[in-house]
Protein backbone atom coordinates (compact mmCIF):
# COMPACT_ATOMS: atom_id res chain seq x y z
CA UNK A 1 0.00 0.00 0.00
CA UNK A 2 0.95 3.57 -0.60
CA UNK A 3 0.15 7.03 -0.14
CA UNK A 4 0.80 10.41 0.37
CA UNK A 5 1.19 12.09 3.73
CA UNK A 6 2.37 16.00 3.59
CA UNK A 7 3.80 15.83 0.34
CA UNK A 8 5.61 12.67 1.56
CA UNK A 9 5.35 9.50 -0.57
CA UNK A 10 4.41 6.50 1.90
CA UNK A 11 4.57 2.65 1.83
CA UNK A 12 3.47 0.67 4.15
CA UNK A 13 3.42 -3.44 4.91
CA UNK A 14 1.85 -5.72 7.23
CA UNK A 15 -0.87 -5.50 9.82
CA UNK A 16 -1.78 -2.17 11.27
CA UNK A 17 -2.33 -3.39 14.82
CA UNK A 18 1.52 -4.56 14.81
CA UNK A 19 3.72 -2.34 16.56
CA UNK A 20 5.48 -0.12 14.05
CA UNK A 21 8.76 0.20 12.51
CA UNK A 22 9.06 2.99 10.40
CA UNK A 23 12.34 3.10 7.90
CA UNK A 24 14.64 6.14 6.95
CA UNK A 25 16.77 5.50 4.18
CA UNK A 26 20.28 7.40 3.46
CA UNK A 27 21.32 10.12 0.92
CA UNK A 28 20.77 10.24 -2.48
CA UNK A 29 18.53 6.78 -1.96
CA UNK A 30 14.85 5.67 -1.59
CA UNK A 31 12.56 3.48 0.27
CA UNK A 32 13.64 0.42 -1.94
CA UNK A 33 16.52 0.44 -0.02
CA UNK A 34 14.61 -1.26 3.04
CA UNK A 35 13.29 -4.27 0.63
CA UNK A 36 14.91 -6.87 2.19
CA UNK A 37 14.19 -5.58 6.03
CA UNK A 38 10.60 -4.93 5.19
CA UNK A 39 9.47 -8.32 3.53
CA UNK A 40 11.17 -9.81 6.53
CA UNK A 41 9.46 -8.34 9.23
CA UNK A 42 6.02 -7.33 7.67
CA UNK A 43 4.65 -10.72 8.89
CA UNK A 44 5.35 -9.47 12.25
CA UNK A 45 5.40 -5.96 12.13
CA UNK A 46 3.62 -2.87 10.57
CA UNK A 47 6.44 -1.78 8.22
CA UNK A 48 6.04 1.77 7.00
CA UNK A 49 8.90 3.51 4.59
CA UNK A 50 8.90 6.70 2.60
CA UNK A 51 10.86 8.75 0.70
CA UNK A 52 12.36 11.85 2.33
CA UNK A 53 11.14 14.77 0.61
CA UNK A 54 13.44 15.89 -2.50
CA UNK A 55 14.25 11.88 -3.18
CA UNK A 56 12.28 9.29 -4.84
CA UNK A 57 8.69 9.79 -5.04
CA UNK A 58 8.72 12.26 -2.54
CA UNK A 59 7.99 16.05 -4.64
CA UNK A 60 11.42 18.05 -4.26
CA UNK A 61 8.73 21.62 -3.51
CA UNK A 62 10.94 24.59 -3.09
CA UNK A 63 14.24 22.06 -1.95
CA UNK A 64 14.72 24.65 1.61
CA UNK A 65 14.87 21.50 3.41
CA UNK A 66 16.47 21.36 6.75
CA UNK A 67 17.14 17.96 9.11
CA UNK A 68 14.30 19.76 12.01
CA UNK A 69 12.29 19.82 8.75
CA UNK A 70 12.78 16.36 8.20
CA UNK A 71 12.39 15.70 11.93
CA UNK A 72 8.52 17.06 11.12
CA UNK A 73 7.98 14.95 8.34
CA UNK A 74 8.80 12.04 10.29
CA UNK A 75 6.19 13.08 13.11
CA UNK A 76 3.62 13.86 10.41
CA UNK A 77 3.92 10.25 8.88
CA UNK A 78 3.66 8.70 12.52
CA UNK A 79 0.89 10.71 13.31
CA UNK A 80 -1.02 10.33 10.13
CA UNK A 81 -1.01 6.42 11.33
CA UNK A 82 -1.61 7.26 14.27
CA UNK A 83 1.61 5.51 16.17
CA UNK A 84 2.26 5.11 19.68
CA UNK A 85 5.73 3.80 20.95
CA UNK A 86 7.09 2.72 17.72
CA UNK A 87 10.58 1.08 16.16
CA UNK A 88 12.73 3.87 14.24
CA UNK A 89 15.40 2.47 11.86
CA UNK A 90 17.70 4.72 10.28
CA UNK A 91 20.78 5.02 7.70
CA UNK A 92 23.25 7.44 6.94
CA UNK A 93 20.68 10.82 6.39
CA UNK A 94 18.23 8.48 7.71
CA UNK A 95 20.18 7.80 11.05
CA UNK A 96 20.77 11.68 11.02
CA UNK A 97 17.07 12.34 11.15
CA UNK A 98 16.34 9.94 13.55
CA UNK A 99 18.82 10.49 15.79
CA UNK A 100 17.51 14.26 15.91
CA UNK A 101 13.90 12.90 16.41
CA UNK A 102 15.14 10.53 19.49
CA UNK A 103 16.23 13.70 21.19
CA UNK A 104 13.28 16.20 20.65
CA UNK A 105 10.73 13.87 21.46
CA UNK A 106 12.04 10.07 22.97
CA UNK A 107 8.85 9.28 24.78
CA UNK A 108 7.62 7.85 21.61
CA UNK A 109 9.90 5.38 20.60
CA UNK A 110 10.12 1.62 21.49
CA UNK A 111 13.37 1.43 20.29
CA UNK A 112 15.79 2.47 17.86
CA UNK A 113 17.89 1.44 15.11
CA UNK A 114 20.73 3.25 13.92
CA UNK A 115 22.76 2.20 10.63
CA UNK A 116 25.91 3.66 8.99
CA UNK A 117 25.70 7.04 10.14
CA UNK A 118 26.92 8.93 12.99
CA UNK A 119 25.89 11.88 15.96
CA UNK A 120 28.57 14.27 14.82
CA UNK A 121 27.74 17.36 13.00
CA UNK A 122 29.90 18.28 9.89
CA UNK A 123 33.22 19.98 10.49
CA UNK A 124 34.30 22.89 7.95
CA UNK A 125 35.88 20.14 5.43
CA UNK A 126 32.68 18.31 5.01
CA UNK A 127 30.36 21.38 4.74
CA UNK A 128 32.31 22.60 2.10
CA UNK A 129 32.45 19.35 0.36
CA UNK A 130 28.57 19.92 0.52
CA UNK A 131 28.77 23.21 -0.99
CA UNK A 132 30.89 22.19 -3.68
CA UNK A 133 28.37 19.13 -4.22
CA UNK A 134 25.60 22.30 -4.63
CA UNK A 135 27.28 24.16 -6.81
CA UNK A 136 28.56 21.12 -9.17
CA UNK A 137 24.49 20.22 -9.50
CA UNK A 138 23.94 23.85 -10.39
CA UNK A 139 26.69 24.08 -13.11
CA UNK A 140 26.82 20.21 -14.32
CA UNK A 141 23.52 18.53 -13.84
CA UNK A 142 23.26 15.83 -10.45
CA UNK A 143 24.50 13.23 -12.67
CA UNK A 144 28.59 13.47 -11.79
CA UNK A 145 27.56 14.19 -8.38
CA UNK A 146 25.59 10.71 -8.05
CA UNK A 147 27.63 8.88 -9.95
CA UNK A 148 31.32 10.13 -7.56
CA UNK A 149 29.13 9.38 -4.46
CA UNK A 150 27.30 6.50 -4.77
CA UNK A 151 30.31 4.13 -5.48
CA UNK A 152 32.06 5.30 -2.50
CA UNK A 153 29.26 3.98 -0.10
CA UNK A 154 29.85 0.33 -0.98
CA UNK A 155 31.99 -2.50 -0.74
CA UNK A 156 34.15 -2.97 -3.65
CA UNK A 157 32.75 -6.58 -3.99
CA UNK A 158 29.37 -5.03 -3.02
CA UNK A 159 29.77 -3.62 -6.29
CA UNK A 160 29.20 -6.58 -8.41
CA UNK A 161 25.79 -7.08 -7.28
CA UNK A 162 22.50 -6.39 -9.17
CA UNK A 163 21.14 -4.40 -6.46
CA UNK A 164 24.59 -2.28 -6.50
CA UNK A 165 23.00 -1.07 -10.48
CA UNK A 166 19.67 -0.90 -9.53
CA UNK A 167 20.48 1.58 -6.31
CA UNK A 168 22.71 3.27 -8.85
CA UNK A 169 19.82 3.68 -11.64
CA UNK A 170 17.45 4.72 -9.28
CA UNK A 171 19.77 7.65 -7.72
CA UNK A 172 20.62 8.81 -10.80
CA UNK A 173 16.83 9.71 -11.15
CA UNK A 174 16.79 12.39 -8.42
CA UNK A 175 15.59 15.87 -8.49
CA UNK A 176 18.58 18.07 -8.65
CA UNK A 177 16.31 20.74 -6.08
CA UNK A 178 15.95 17.38 -3.77
CA UNK A 179 19.68 16.35 -3.82
CA UNK A 180 20.88 20.06 -3.19
CA UNK A 181 18.40 20.54 -0.61
CA UNK A 182 19.37 17.47 1.15
CA UNK A 183 22.81 18.38 0.70
CA UNK A 184 22.77 21.33 2.65
CA UNK A 185 20.19 20.18 5.50
CA UNK A 186 22.81 17.65 6.19
CA UNK A 187 25.48 20.39 5.95
CA UNK A 188 23.16 22.25 8.92
CA UNK A 189 22.48 19.80 10.85
CA UNK A 190 23.33 19.81 14.37
CA UNK A 191 25.33 17.59 16.47
CA UNK A 192 23.39 14.86 19.07
CA UNK A 193 26.15 13.23 20.09
CA UNK A 194 25.71 14.95 23.81
CA UNK A 195 21.75 13.11 23.90
CA UNK A 196 23.10 9.64 23.12
CA UNK A 197 23.49 9.32 27.01
CA UNK A 198 19.80 10.23 27.64
CA UNK A 199 18.56 7.36 25.70
CA UNK A 200 16.74 5.09 27.60
CA UNK A 201 15.10 2.74 25.06
CA UNK A 202 16.94 0.03 23.99
CA UNK A 203 19.51 1.18 20.64
CA UNK A 204 20.82 -1.21 17.44
CA UNK A 205 23.26 0.52 16.34
CA UNK A 206 25.35 -1.31 13.35
CA UNK A 207 28.31 -0.71 10.73
CA UNK A 208 29.48 -2.19 7.54
CA UNK A 209 33.39 -3.44 8.15
CA UNK A 210 34.26 -1.39 5.28
CA UNK A 211 32.16 1.40 5.54
CA UNK A 212 34.70 4.29 5.65
CA UNK A 213 31.92 7.05 5.29
CA UNK A 214 31.11 6.19 8.87
CA UNK A 215 33.70 4.00 9.97
CA UNK A 216 33.47 1.10 12.28
CA UNK A 217 35.71 2.99 15.63
CA UNK A 218 32.78 6.19 15.54
CA UNK A 219 29.84 4.44 15.49
CA UNK A 220 31.46 2.13 18.06
CA UNK A 221 32.17 5.35 19.87
CA UNK A 222 28.89 6.24 19.07
CA UNK A 223 27.21 2.94 20.97
CA UNK A 224 29.52 3.34 23.88
CA UNK A 225 27.91 6.86 24.75
CA UNK A 226 24.48 4.84 24.83
CA UNK A 227 23.22 2.98 28.10
CA UNK A 228 21.70 0.19 26.66
CA UNK A 229 22.60 -0.44 23.10
CA UNK A 230 24.09 -3.17 20.92
CA UNK A 231 26.98 -2.69 18.38
CA UNK A 232 27.61 -4.73 15.52
CA UNK A 233 29.62 -4.96 12.76
CA UNK A 234 28.59 -6.04 9.55
CA UNK A 235 30.92 -8.51 7.28
CA UNK A 236 31.70 -7.34 3.72
CA UNK A 237 29.65 -4.55 3.62
CA UNK A 238 30.04 -0.57 3.12
CA UNK A 239 28.12 2.17 3.83
CA UNK A 240 24.42 0.48 2.32
CA UNK A 241 24.78 -2.47 5.02
CA UNK A 242 21.20 -3.29 4.81
CA UNK A 243 21.43 -4.12 0.86
CA UNK A 244 24.96 -5.51 0.99
CA UNK A 245 24.34 -8.35 3.30
CA UNK A 246 20.70 -8.09 4.37
CA UNK A 247 20.81 -11.83 5.74
CA UNK A 248 23.53 -10.38 8.38
CA UNK A 249 21.26 -7.58 8.92
CA UNK A 250 18.43 -8.94 9.09
CA UNK A 251 19.61 -11.55 11.62
CA UNK A 252 21.04 -8.74 13.50
CA UNK A 253 17.77 -6.73 13.36
CA UNK A 254 15.38 -9.65 14.02
CA UNK A 255 17.21 -11.02 17.10
CA UNK A 256 17.24 -7.46 18.93
CA UNK A 257 13.54 -7.21 18.41
CA UNK A 258 12.46 -10.20 19.41
CA UNK A 259 14.11 -9.38 22.90
CA UNK A 260 12.12 -6.67 23.00
CA UNK A 261 9.40 -6.54 25.74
Amino acid sequence: MNDMVNGIKVFTKGDKSNTAIVFLHGFPYDHFMWDEQVDLLSEKYFCITYDIRGLGQSPAGDGQYTIESMADDLFSVADHFGLDKFILCGLSMGGYISLRALEREPERFKAAILLDTKSGADNNEAKIKRAMGVKSISTEGVENLINAFVPNCFAEESKQLPVYIETLSRALKSDPVGVKGCLIAMAARTDTTESLSKLEMPVLIGCGEKDTLTPPPVMKEMSDRVKSSEYFIVPGSGHMSPIENPGFVNDKIKYFLEKLP
